[in-house]
């Protein structure tokens, strides 16, 4: 297929105006976030060491309001991106084949990663020396268990899913209806436009949200230092680290590795066009709130809208390299130090097991706290161990978070890729251009521009 115009065209910042050259040019999105990140740790710093109490009010509520304006959309959002994914699918020529693939490409980076997270953890022993003691936990308000995850999969009715920010469950909703759509056929048409519709509507409230991110970032980063200082972060440097060095390893070895060898293609230029997604994710900590930026890189750097639409939604629900397997598998191996238990192979399979089955139980989130419990509770574990670690929790959850986004973009690429439906001019000229040149300008001329015909798959 064609390169996609709007995404091999030069991207370079456009200025403000038109035909204006005294307008100060625009800055780009990644200067924000560094701005916001650095402006961030300076009021947080400011507020702690002179004892602000206001400042440190106004940071918590300006991280507090943007993170609420990006769960207001995530319950709808994924309902109809879930719902109309699947649809989509019957545009695609053996999707039952890249369903599958996707999947099992799900599961073997998530395998991966586990391998990963307890290396490390069994090299470094991140629960030694901290001085914690079991007395410094508290038992966690939010708990998960396989009776939980399996029977909290079907509601009780349609409304609490959407008002309880339960996401599992929506996302079986929006599946259910979605494969009674495809059945439906043609009688599905006028529901099938009308979800088209809000979903793009979804898309467009969302980019407002997210050209907010420089100013959540300053009141995220800034409450985290004023309220949890660097002392506190001290105890925790080993677990910090250790979570920071293994997403990093996943994400700038792994993924290039399976990138070069798998996909063939150049692992520098996945992360030249899928950066404004990861640094997104860095600063939302949410992989829902992420996906519609997700999804327009993926479909930037080659991958068909058709199945792109169906795999970065899906992947955003159920993809969690960061969440759902480093770090529960270094948070088992801390807890389990610091309540002086004892783990064997055993354990260590059975965390990799949970990592790989259980991860849809984040649910693209911020925060893993259920994915971490589900983890404690199958390996006998005290939850208390929960309250040992949340208080540096959104530290560790925007790396975590970021890994995350990486892997969903990842996945289709390489799947893409092997059943020799990337396009490879597209995804060789795909560049880091600002995110919010994505909401406006080109949703249209993409939409037009792509072929409507199934896309082929090869045997």
């Amino acid at each position: 297929m064609s390169a996609n115009p709007a995404s091999a065209a030069p991207e370079a910042e456009q200025p403000t105006g038109s035909g204006s050259g005294s307008r100060i040019p625009r800055v780009p999105f990644w200067a924000q976030i560094v701005a916001g990140l650095v402006l961030g740790v300076l009021l947080g710093w400011l507020a702690r060491s002179q004892d602000l109490g206001w400042l440190v009010t106004t940071l918590d509520e300006i991280g507090s309001l943007f993170v609420q304006l990006l769960k207001l959309a995530v319950a709808p959002l994924v309902f109809f991106a879930i719902l109309v994914s699947i649809t989509n699918l019957r545009q695609v020529n053996n999707a039952a084949r890249l369903a599958t693939r996707t999947l099992l490409w799900f599961m073997i980076t998530s395998l991966i990663a586990v391998a990963i997270g307890l290396a490390i953890g069994l090299i470094t022993n991140p629960g030694s020396g901290t001085g914690l003691t079991p007395k410094d936990g508290a038992l966690s308000e939010t708990k998960g268990s396989w009776i939980d995850f399996l029977t909290g999969i079907v509601p009780d009715n349609v409304i609490t899913p959407f008002t309880e920010l339960n996401v599992l469950q929506i996302v079986f909703m929006a599946a259910v209806a979605g494969i009674a759509a495809l059945k439906l056929g043609d009688r599905a048409k006028p529901i099938l436009t009308l979800s088209q519709s809000i979903l793009e509507l979804l898309q467009k409230a969302l980019w407002w949200v997210i050209r907010l991110a420089p100013i959540g970032t300053v009141g995220l980063i800034g409450y985290a230092i004023a309220d949890y200082g660097w002392d506190l972060i001290g105890k925790y440097a080993t677990f910090t680290a250790d979570v920071y060095i293994g997403c990093a390893l996943v994400m700038f070895g792994v993924y290039p590795l399976l990138l070069a060898t798998v996909a063939k293609v150049s692992p520098l230029q996945f992360f030249k066009g899928a950066w404004p997604a990861i640094q997104l994710a860095f600063v939302s900590r949410s992989s829902v709130g992420t996906m519609p930026v997700t999804q327009k890189v993926t479909e930037r750097l080659g991958v068909p809208k058709e199945y792109a639409s169906f795999a970065v939604p899906f992947g955003a629900t159920t993809k969690m390299d960061g969440c759902a397997a480093i770090y529960p598998a270094l948070a088992a191996i801390f807890i389990a130090q610091i309540f002086d238990v004892q783990l064997g192979i055993g354990d260590y399979l059975l965390i990799a097991f949970v990592s790989v089955i259980g991860s849809a139980a984040t649910a693209g989130l911020t925060g893993a706290t259920v994915m971490l419990t589900l983890t404690l509770s199958t390996l006998g574990l005290p939850l208390e161990g929960v309250g040992l670690l949340m208080a540096i929790d959104p530290i560790l959850d925007m790396m975590r978070t970021a890994t995350n986004v990486a892997g969903q973009a990842l996945v289709p690429v390489i799947v893409a890729a092997r059943e020799k439906i990337l396009d490879h001019d597209a995804y060789n000229s795909a560049s880091a251009s600002p995110i919010d040149s994505f909401g406006d300008t080109d949703r249209d001329e993409v939409r037009d521009a792509e072929p409507k015909s199934a896309v082929p798959v090869t045997a």
